[in-house]
């Protein structure tokens, strides 16, 4: 048995964003490879229901439920139907997200306000709802929060994502140490979750920009695309955090250059230099 399997099976997993890309993958490999019950969330009914029946098909066991991370109410009425029928939480997976392309001055408020309620405020109502059940609770349990390599990064036409996803990553740095400042250290593990490229459609459905430069936004979601075209499978990409929690790992990163980009951020701050722009050199490294 998988050190993963040991902690986690037969647990319950709540995933927000469940129905595709990284959510989707963490479902299957939880539920199918690590004998989790998962609660799959998420504003896409149709997917998270398709998703469940997959699952239940191959003899996991799943349940569904509609939720929007925007909403404080829903994920509090999600983690008390969790708790009280489906069981105590052991990893509850803060996913949600979405993706805006453009520059910053044409990025319209409406998509701004929105992608922040969904990739920074949904991760803060995912704690403020689940985190007290689950230090009530006397098992251990875990608590990812996904951030991405953007969280250690910078680059152009995508500066609201990038900016959720800084704000993710130090969330979850500081509720780390409040965990452990509180005394729950060894009782709750707080984990943050940086994929490098792990294929998912959160390009496709990203935002645009309505007037400014248009070109230069789907210009850099063509870019984007290609990256997806070389990503890793959202399956793959489970294991390898599932395997990363379990070691006790901090940072769960899918790849090793997601580790390379955390160094170069590193050194740019020890030596005070500016971001160095990035243009045209949106790949996949080779491993």
């Amino acid at each position: 048995m998988s050190d993963a399997k040991a902690l986690f099976g037969g647990g319950v997993a709540v995933i927000t964003g469940a129905g595709a890309g990284i959510g989707a993958g963490l479902a299957r490999h939880a539920a199918l490879e690590l004998g989790m019950t998962v609660v799959l969330a998420d504003v896409d009914t149709a997917a998270i229901a398709a998703l469940r029946a997959e699952l239940e098909a191959a003899g996991a066991r799943a349940v569904d439920v509609a939720c929007d991370v925007r909403d404080p109410g829903a994920l509090e009425r999600l983690a008390e139907r969790t708790v009280t029928e489906v069981g105590p939480v052991r990893l509850l997976v803060n996913n949600a997200g979405v993706e805006q392309f453009g520059y910053l001055w044409d990025t319209p408020v409406a998509n701004w306000e929105r992608l922040v309620s969904i990739n920074v405020n949904g991760v803060f109502h995912g704690i403020r709802a689940f985190l007290p059940r689950m230090l009530a609770e006397a098992g251990r349990s875990w608590v990812w929060n996904l951030s991405s390599i953007g969280g250690v990064s910078a680059a152009p036409l995508q500066a609201p994502y990038i900016m959720s996803k800084h704000a993710v990553l130090a969330l979850t740095e500081c509720l780390h140490q409040e965990v452990e400042l509180a005394g729950h250290a060894g009782h709750v593990h707080v984990q943050a979750v940086l994929p490098g490229a792990v294929a998912s459609d959160i390009f496709e459905s990203a935002g645009a920009v309505e007037d400014g430069d248009i070109a230069a936004a789907e210009e850099h979601r063509e870019a984007m695309l290609k990256v997806k075209a070389q990503a890793m499978d959202p399956l793959d990409a489970a294991r390898v955090f599932f395997d990363q929690a379990a070691a006790g790992e901090f940072y769960l990163t899918s790849q090793p250059f997601v580790v390379d980009a955390m160094a170069a951020r590193a050194d740019t701050l020890a030596h005070r230099r500016a971001p160095v722009l990035l243009q045209g050199e949106f790949t996949v490294p080779a491993e």
